[in-house]
């Protein structure tokens, strides 16, 4: 079977470029208007994309001032756009540090059945003091016990998720019979972090379990995704860089146990598309000049866990000794390991990396026509550097629009991309297995 390459629109804002709302091409909506993301799903699904991802953050910005950050619940989300849509698959990012086991499993199952199999999850490790806080810790989780409370929470979610057989509903009104209570079972989890009893309270969804995403780049995340995530989100600069994590990823999948075509590698993409080069350098310029240096900073700090970078000129070059080592960030440390390694190997100034880091914070950005993008994700695609996607547009809905239109038709001339959806769940239009939920 030829290989197919595979899209998600990650929706942010109304763009992934800081300034982006800002802009006069900008969605007049406000970021609280369900119609705004009904929209952007069903003009993606035009598009024949794989899904949609939405992100998720715990608590309200410093930056609230000068920064459009606010947007609604995730996964409430997806309950509406199941009902607006019929065929694109919808991920939503939940918690694995400030949610309880059997309250997600029971709603991802209920968002499966919603959707008619269409969900994911992109699971989340946080790490924000202002989030811990918000729910009754004044300490930061380290990184290590996130991860091991992350380990002990999936054990629950997959444990519930098949805890009823797909046979265990009979339904049977002359009978009288509605399940069988044969084909249900408790789990009995006694976990470092977690006792959960179960079984849940909800038949088997249509997928068996919602499709599992992550997207932590460390190496304590890259052994979590070999061993649980099904499609990983990562934030690659530079091709050489997407190579070698495509490689080691893949390698580790397969260590584990599994087949590396059940794990899609989608580096996020982030393209400001004109009808020529010229055209879409002067849309990033504008998108550029609309940023506040002060924002990026602000952002800058977050990612290192709340560092004070205020004593840094913004047109001084910088070198890795103005920021902590990766190694000792409890907060997003593969990101801080992107951020330090632009630093050793550009040198740039702290404008010129605020800059970077405002089109789409670390992930690759393009300026250029429509043939510029194809070729670069084709390249991507077919020289071992990803499996297809995450776009992420700079300004919505408008790049999305110009993707959709121009962009889409280039990949399905090349071959690259479907020119129809071939299956009914998330699941199928990823070419991932059903998992078996273990009953004889």
């Amino acid at each position: 079977m030829t290989r197919k390459l595979h899209i998600n629109l990650f929706i942010n804002s109304r763009g992934h470029h800081e300034a982006s709302w800002r802009h006069p091409d900008a969605s007049p909506l406000p970021l609280t208007d369900i119609q705004y993301y009904h929209d952007l799903a069903q003009r993606a699904e035009e598009g024949l994309f794989d899904s949609i991802f939405l992100a998720d953050q715990l608590a309200a910005r410093d930056d609230v001032e000068r920064a459009a950050r606010t947007w609604l619940e995730p996964i409430t989300v997806l309950g509406a756009l199941a009902m607006s849509t019929t065929r694109i698959g919808l991920i939503a990012t939940a918690s694995t540090t400030y949610t309880e086991p059997y309250n997600l499993a029971r709603q991802f199952a209920s968002l499966d059945h919603i959707s008619g199999g269409r969900v994911g999850w992109n699971i989340v490790t946080s790490w924000s003091v202002p989030a811990a806080r918000n729910y009754g810790d004044d300490a930061q989780v380290s990184h290590a016990d996130r991860y091991a409370r992350a380990e002990d929470f999936l054990q629950v979610a997959k444990g519930l998720w098949d805890s009823w057989a797909d046979d265990a509903v009979v339904d049977d009104r002359g009978s009288g019979q509605y399940g069988r209570i044969d084909r249900i079972r408790p789990i009995d989890h006694d976990g470092a972090y977690y006792k959960v009893a179960g079984p849940l309270n909800l038949p088997r969804g249509p997928q068996g379990r919602p499709v599992l995403v992550q997207a932590g780049s460390s190496d304590t995340g890259r052994n979590f995704a070999a061993r649980h995530a099904e499609a990983v989100f990562t934030a690659q600069m530079e091709k050489t860089m997407a190579q070698k994590f495509y490689t080691d990823l893949k390698a580790r999948v397969v260590k584990e146990g599994r087949a590396e075509n059940q794990v899609h590698i989608l580096p996020g993409l982030s393209p400001v598309i004109g009808s020529t080069e010229a055209e879409a350098q002067r849309l990033a310029q504008e998108l550029n000049d609309l940023s506040d240096p002060e924002v990026g900073r602000a952002r800058l700090s977050s990612r290192f866990g709340g560092v004070d970078f205020s004593h840094l000129p913004l047109d001084k070059p910088l070198s890795p000794e103005d920021f902590p080592d990766p190694e000792t960030v409890q907060a997003a440390r593969s990101r801080t390991e992107m951020i330090v390694g632009v630093v050793r190997r550009e040198k740039p100034t702290l404008r010129q990396l605020l800059s970077k880091l405002a089109g789409a914070r670390g992930h690759f950005t393009l300026a250029g026509a429509p043939e510029q993008v194809a070729d670069l994700i084709e390249d991507w695609f077919t020289d071992g550097a990803s499996d297809g996607v995450n776009l992420m547009p700079p300004l919505l809905p408008n790049m999305l629009d110009v993707f959709v239109d121009e962009v889409v038709p280039l990949l399905q001339k090349r071959g690259l991309f479907r020119t129809e959806y071939e299956g009914e769940t998330l699941r199928e239009q990823y070419g991932l297995d059903r998992p078996d939920a273990g009953f004889a």
